[in-house]
């Protein structure tokens, strides 16, 4: 079993986490429909990436239709 062989004071633990904060997101702007996105990833709201679409929109598949 793992003993530590000295007290790790709290401002030493603390300093060591110091680097630990999480970053703040960074989203760009689609440029086909303005909505923001994260940076090269596809747009969830028209599904398009540099400027062409790779994944069609969810209004223009009519998924009800299909299941009845």
């Amino acid at each position: 079993m793992a003993v530590q062989q000295n007290k790790v004071s709290k401002s030493r633990r603390n300093m060591r986490r110091a680097h630990d904060a999480l970053v703040a997101a960074n989203p760009n702007e689609c440029p086909s429909c303005g909505e923001l996105k994260r940076p090269h990833h596809v747009c969830p709201s028209c599904g398009h990436y540099a400027d062409r679409e790779v994944v069609a929109a969810a209004d223009e598949i009519d998924l009800d239709d299909d299941a009845a």
